[in-house]
This record gives structure tokens, C-alpha cells and sequence, in this order.
């Protein structure tokens, strides 16, 4: 997969689908996807201007969101970037990626 390709089809929130989750994949559809009901998910949001949000679980059940920024390293490795921090707090490596579906190695 291009670079350029991978980044654009990144842009828009995703949000994790753990029914579908494999031993090897964790996998991500689109917030607009049908997901069965579920107690929470984690989520984030890829804007094109380099800026991510994550959306987290909090201990009240509360959701939780983290500001900063993401990078798409080479054609597979995604890292997000607390704000204001040059290391990254995660980084996926991207298995593949459209535009209804994100999988991710575990």
C-alpha cells in the first residue's frame, strides 16, 4: 500500500470492533459502522491535518480523550504523539487499511 494512499484512507474516526478482533488483528471500522451494542469501545479520530484524538474508556465508564498529533512513519507504521511530547505514546503497525476497514498486527 502507498504512503499516500494508506494516509488518506486513515482520515476519518475509528473506532475498535473487538468482535471481529483475531488472535493476530485487532480491527477498526468507520464511527458510521453498524457495531452491535457494546458496555464501551475505543475509538480515535486521524484528521488530515495531523492532529489525532483518542477516545478511551475511564474507570466511571466515562469516555476519556486524548489531544495530539499522528504520523504515518512508512507504508505500515502509525504513531501517535501526545501533545507536545517527540516520543510516541502508541504506535500500530498497520496489516491493511480502506476506507470501511483498519486492521492492525497485535
Amino acid at each position: 500500500m502507498a504512503k499516500k494512499t494508506a494516509a488518506t484512507a486513515l482520515h476519518q474516526h475509528w473506532v475498535h470492533s473487538h468482535e471481529e478482533d483475531t488472535e493476530t488483528e485487532d480491527i477498526y471500522r468507520p464511527a458510521s459502522y453498524d457495531f452491535p451494542p457494546s458496555r464501551g469501545r475505543k475509538s480515535f479520530d486521524i484528521r488530515p491535518d495531523g492532529k489525532v484524538v483518542e477516545h478511551g474508556i475511564g474507570p466511571t465508564d466515562r469516555g476519556v480523550e486524548t489531544m495530539g498529533t499522528w504520523k504515518l512513519n512508512d507504508d505500515s507504521t502509525l504513531a501517535f504523539y501526545p501533545k507536545g511530547s517527540a516520543k510516541p505514546a502508541r504506535v500500530m503497525h498497520i496489516a491493511s487499511v480502506d476506507k470501511k476497514r483498519l486492521v492492525i498486527k497485535k
